[in-house]
């Protein structure tokens, strides 16, 4: 089994029985062909008859709705079965972090990168969504919670995780991402992420799950 995380700046993979996930890197000008190209040459001596492949973007029914922000062009309607000669399930980048985070119950992912990534888990049924497009202040969260460039950053991302507590109403929040770390104190109600999570939720995509119990995922596109 093959796990494939798809970034903005780089791509990260492991395989089933392998240790440590190796990269290379991405970029805005990356097609899903050279995508699949490198990961073969990277994983070359590795063995694996599945991939899993996150996706930064909406995906629906396992295929990718809409070109990705922060890469090349071509990846709606590509077949990464057929390029890669296995079988693959594609989710979001986000949904596949969130899951490997999953214990059970209600969860809401916050994955705090170079966007603003959201994945609601509840009794084993993944639904990635868009909280981060939703209005905010004087723009959307994804503007204030997004890049921690900002002036007020950790004051905004406590502000949206109790925003989207009481809403929700969650049982657990966990927030990954890479700039979680960037945090000085986790809001409360909530726990850090880690990135080596996408891996477990792309190896859980293939796998029976004790957490979870319904054994479904679907994606749906961007509100």
């Amino acid at each position: 089994m093959l796990v494939v995380d798809v970034g903005g700046t780089s791509v990260k993979i492991l395989a089933t029985g392998q240790d440590e996930h190796r990269s290379f890197a991405s970029g805005p000008t990356l097609t899903p062909g050279q995508m699949v190209s490198g990961v073969k040459k990277l994983a070359r001596d590795w063995n694996y008859d599945v991939v899993s492949i996150g996706y930064p973007g909406p995906v629906l029914h396992g295929r990718p709705i809409a070109e990705p922000y922060n890469l090349g062009r071509g990846w709606v309607g590509f077949d990464f079965a057929a390029a890669f000669g296995h079988p693959v399930k594609v989710i979001n980048d986000a949904a596949m972090q969130a899951l490997g985070s999953y214990g059970g119950g209600k969860m809401l992912f916050l994955g705090l990168g170079t966007g603003l990534g959201s994945t609601m888990i509840i009794d084993g049924i993944v639904e990635p969504t868009e909280l981060g497009h939703l209005p905010y202040k004087k723009g959307s969260y994804e503007d204030y919670v997004g890049r921690p460039r900002k002036k007020k950053w950790r004051r905004h991302v406590a502000d949206v995780v109790a925003r989207f507590f009481a809403a929700l109403e969650p049982d657990d929040i966990v927030i990954g991402g890479g700039n979680v770390k960037k945090l000085d104190a986790l809001p409360p109600h909530s726990r850090a992420g880690d990135n080596a999570n996408a891996f477990r939720g792309g190896f859980r995509l293939w796998e029976k799950d004790a957490a979870l119990p319904r054994a479904g995922w679907r994606s749906k596109p961007a509100a």
